[in-house]
């Protein structure tokens, strides 16, 4: 088997501090790659000729394109990870699906609007395409371990998932996305929420709100809740609590150690003994490419990410219906976005 040929959309401009403007997350999927023996990065495109030929001075890839469109048709790849900006996620990955590669690893979140995630997985599926988005949290040693205590019984049966987010959306589908990890890849049914979007936050271009409280009920009985309060206040008090008949998980409680566990009954929390930390961008790229190789469907499959998706659209179409959404859910567009744009909501642009 030949080494799989991989090009990249979107290089960014590496800078010293990561921002709301760009991460160039590029170089992180591009050091996941390096390292991997049966992969050869061939081809970057970016419509900043500078930022692509610096890109590939540091990875040593042969060919840079400014129209991501002439690098599909040329170059013949076999992998392609999109770095760009949530709403190019759409155009740009049903094209590599119409270009005929065999894998598509993503950026996070999905799309802009609900209407764009659906199309991009139907596009996927219709191709034969394995589209995944990069959840690299699902691969970190913390997250792991109490996954694994979970499994193993150590507090019951799982009753209720906590996690907090500064927005629903952009950081918050890594907080949406692990209540499904640890809920076993399970759809939700129906979600309630408010938020509030007093100062205007654009995050990659997008609208983030700045305080949300979220309600959403699984199809077996698992409730998740997400909370973000005001000013810096942390309502929830960890990344993620696991809630189960017989005790409590925490992974990176405020103030406290990655992971700690309290069994029912004991005032003591048990820190677990962890093994060392992992680059998780790496171990997600991998897991990713070992699936594609052998067949296997990784679970950071679009499918998974779709479960996370609609709740977070869901949980903004609440906001707009000031009521409870049922699923499946029923829209196109990304109702955030919409009622800044009709006026309902008037965010303040920041000093």
């Amino acid at each position: 088997m030949g080494k799989l040929r991989v090009g990249f959309i979107g290089t960014g401009k590496r800078k010293e501090k990561r921002d709301a403007l760009g991460y160039a997350m590029a170089y992180d999927h591009g050091a996941a790659y390096q390292a991997l023996d049966y992969v050869e990065m061939v081809a970057c495109a970016d419509i900043v000729e500078e930022n692509a030929r610096a890109f590939a001075d540091h990875f040593g890839i042969p060919k840079v394109y400014t129209d991501y469109h002439e690098m599909l048709e040329k170059e013949k790849l076999d992998v392609v990870s999109i770095c760009t900006w949530m709403h190019l996620h759409e155009p740009m990955v049903i094209d590599c699906c119409k270009a005929g590669v065999r894998a598509v690893y993503c950026e996070k979140p999905m799309a802009n609007t609900w209407g764009g995630a659906r199309r991009m997985a139907e596009a996927a599926k219709k191709a034969g395409v394995q589209l995944t988005f990069n959840h690299q949290r699902r691969y970190g040693v913390a997250w792991t371990t109490a996954k694994k205590l979970l499994d193993e019984g150590a507090i019951g049966q799982l009753t209720r998932l906590e996690s907090e987010a500064p927005n629903i959306y952009e950081f918050g589908t890594h907080s949406i996305d692990m209540l499904s990890f640890f809920n076993n890849e399970t759809p939700a049914k129906w979600v309630i929420a408010q938020i509030d979007y007093r100062e205007e936050k654009l995050v990659f271009g997008g609208h983030t709100e700045n305080q949300n409280l979220v309600l959403v009920e699984y199809e077996n009985g698992v409730f998740g809740f997400l909370a973000n309060g005001a000013g810096g206040a942390r309502p929830v008090g960890c990344f993620t609590r696991l809630i189960g008949t017989d005790g409590v998980i925490e992974v990176y409680p405020v103030g406290g150690p990655a992971l700690r566990y309290r069994p029912a009954g004991s005032k003591e929390w048990i820190v677990p003994e962890l093994p060392p930390e992992v680059n998780m961008i790496t171990e997600a790229i991998s897991d990713a490419l070992t699936c594609l190789r052998e067949g296997r469907k990784c679970q950071l499959d679009v499918s998974n990410a779709l479960i996370g998706t609609e709740i977070i659209f869901g949980a903004y179409e609440s906001s707009r219906r000031r009521g409870r959404v049922d699923f499946p859910l029923d829209i196109d567009d990304n109702p955030l976005e919409a009622m800044v744009a009709s006026g309902d909501l008037k965010p303040a642009k920041p000093a």
